[in-house]
């Protein structure tokens, strides 16, 4: 006959290790991020900026290029267009819905190039060392120490602005940041136990570097990828304000661009649309602070 005692004393054994079970690091980093009211309030304002660019023209209907009322009409002075006119009588708010689809996908695409030219480098210089880490940093201090906004410019005006030259312009001139960042992590977690275990087990050096190094040098490169984005906006609408933004795509830097020289009679069309630029950058940084402290192990308790 079965001792209660015995099978109750091996039931309570149990239910501990179920309750102190490891809980899955998605889980716990999404845990952590709903618990980060600035990141939350970040994903909150993006996504509304997003929706408005995406669904707005839907239920605002107007061409962004069209000319309807009378130039420089001042916000709240016609009901038809709460936020005014252009220099040409364009409105307003018809072109900040209509230009942020463009301006996102410039930031988003450049980020990505940047991204993926940065940690390949940095990777690479990180984990081999001696003359390919020479030679990647080399190359690497020669772009970095080229004026950014000076190569953009000279890589939009030979290949001509559009969208998608602007968005590589953009990445070519921004990876060394990134690549630094890459290569100076993967410098700190290839001397770990457990990269050196991985070695030990016969890993090789592709999965090393993609499956295991990379994985946990992650936190700082969300966070780079995150300011890349608003770099990347901040870099289209200057390229915009100097005369190299695409013509006949409208976005919010273009609108800043065509307005600047009447900034000093009429606010408004600049005004607005650097409004929706900085909330849009605001915004990108809380979700990136939020995603490093819901994906860094020694934040998680702060």
């Amino acid at each position: 006959m079965a001792d209660p005692s015995n099978a109750e004393g091996q039931k309570m054994a149990q239910e501990p290790q179920q309750e102190f079970q490891a809980e899955s690091p998605l889980l716990e980093a999404w845990r952590m991020y709903r618990r980060n009211i600035p990141a939350l309030f970040g994903t909150v304002m993006l996504t509304l900026i997003i929706a408005a660019t995406l669904y707005g023209t839907l239920f605002y209907t107007g061409d962004a290029f069209d000319i309807v009322w009378a130039p420089h009409e001042a916000p709240g002075m016609t009901p038809e267009f709460p936020l005014g006119t252009d220099y040409l009588g364009r409105d307003l708010i018809a072109g900040l819905l209509t230009g942020g689809g463009p301006t996102l996908a410039v930031g988003a695409a450049a980020a990505a190039l940047t991204m993926v030219i940065g940690i390949t480098l940095g990777a690479l210089a990180g984990f081999y060392g001696g003359w390919v880490d020479n030679l990647l940093m080399r190359i690497t201090e020669f772009f970095q120490v080229l004026p950014a906004l000076l190569f953009a410019m000279v890589l939009v005006t030979l290949f001509s602005p559009s969208l998608t030259t602007i968005a590589i312009a953009i990445g070519v001139v921004s990876w060394p940041q990134t690549a630094r960042l890459t290569r100076a992590e993967f410098l700190k977690i290839k001397q770990l136990e457990y990269v050196t275990a991985a070695r030990a087990i016969g890993a090789k050096n592709k999965r090393i570097i993609w499956k295991v190094i990379l994985p946990n040098a992650l936190p700082p490169l969300i966070v780079s990828a995150t300011l890349t984005v608003g770099v990347a906006i901040l870099f289209e609408a200057g390229l915009s304000f100097l005369g190299l933004g695409d013509p006949n795509v409208m976005s919010w830097g273009l609108m800043i661009g065509a307005n600047r020289e009447y900034i000093l009679d009429a606010w408004w069309p600049v005004t607005f649309p650097g409004l929706a630029i900085f909330f849009t950058v605001f915004s990108v940084s809380l979700i990136g602070d939020g995603l490093n402290d819901a994906f860094n192990p020694k934040l998680r308790e702060r």
